[in-house]
């Protein structure tokens, strides 16, 4: 499932051929996805400006200019890539229309953006964009790591007294939004914290050192395309290349990178989810 980073760089790499620019025509070839379409879907928003794209956790906001948002999840292989962008950072001609391609939004520039979904766990949604935070999907998110409100003084707040694993309490949409497995992992090996360690036994120092190691870890992330280990593409089809970055995720029995470390990286299941750390130098 893409993370924060994989849905701010798609986000980022659509917003030249969306943002600003009109759907001349939105094509819908199927009725439904995770859920089905709103009703009458592709003549709403056709003829829409999207005045804005945004993120929100793992998911994508257009925000278009007769009051309505168009709200888009990823789910676990949906892709939404660009062609025909006049700006000439993606491929000139349109491709043919593939077998999973449910969505496709032609805008007025002349670019093409075609959502891609073979196992259609992916969503689309319509609505105001003034109800668009009482949205299911949205209405209990925690506020973002890259934003203002996710500092020391919060997260102190939100792990105090927890009995849960640190990894489990990080992956609580409602306490931190957009976190997901691999950066979890990531971040906890940065600094030094056993996924296992209970969240409320976590020390001040420790935890005031996580909040700027996450909003790190997440901007290398982002800096890097995303992490490709499935399905995830760029906008422009390319692949993300953090996963080549890991420290410790996905890479069970390999050696630490810590620097005089001869810990090994071990994987354990926390939550039907696999954690990876290395039970030397994370306490």
């Amino acid at each position: 499932m893409p993370e924060l980073p994989e849905v701010e760089t798609v986000r980022t790499g659509l917003a030249p051929s969306m943002e600003g620019h009109v759907i001349a025509c939105a094509t819908v070839n199927r009725p439904d996805l995770r859920w089905p379409f709103p009703e009458r879907f592709a003549e709403r928003l056709t003829g829409r400006r999207v005045e804005r794209l945004r993120r929100r956790s793992k998911y994508i906001l257009g925000d278009l200019d007769n009051g309505e948002t168009l709200l888009v999840h990823l789910g676990m292989s949906g892709r939404m890539t660009v062609s025909g962008d006049p700006l000439g950072l993606f491929v000139h001609e349109h491709p043919k229309t593939a077998k999973h391609d449910h969505v496709i939004f032609d805008m007025d520039n002349g670019a093409r953006i075609t959502f891609n979904d073979p196992r259609r766990f992916g969503a689309m949604d319509l609505l105001p964009t003034d109800q668009i935070d009482l949205h299911p999907l949205l209405a209990k998110l925690g506020p973002e790591p890259l934003g203002n409100t996710f500092d020391e003084s919060y997260l102190l707040e939100k792990l105090q007294g927890r009995n849960t694993p640190i990894k489990s309490a990080l992956l609580d949409q409602r306490i931190i939004a957009g976190l997901g497995n691999i950066y979890v992992c990531e971040a906890l090996f940065r600094a030094h914290i056993s996924p296992r360690r209970k969240a409320g036994n976590v020390s001040k120092a420790k935890v005031a050192a996580l909040v700027p190691i996450i909003r790190k870890v997440l901007q290398d992330a982002i800096e890097a395309g995303g992490s490709s280990l499935r399905d995830f593409r760029q906008a422009d089809g390319e692949l993300g290349y953090f996963q080549h970055s890991f420290d410790v995720y996905g890479r069970e029995d390999a050696p630490c990178h810590t620097t005089d470390c001869d810990g090994v990286i071990r994987r354990i299941t926390q939550a039907g989810r696999s954690s990876f750390y290395c039970p030397q130098c994370q306490r």
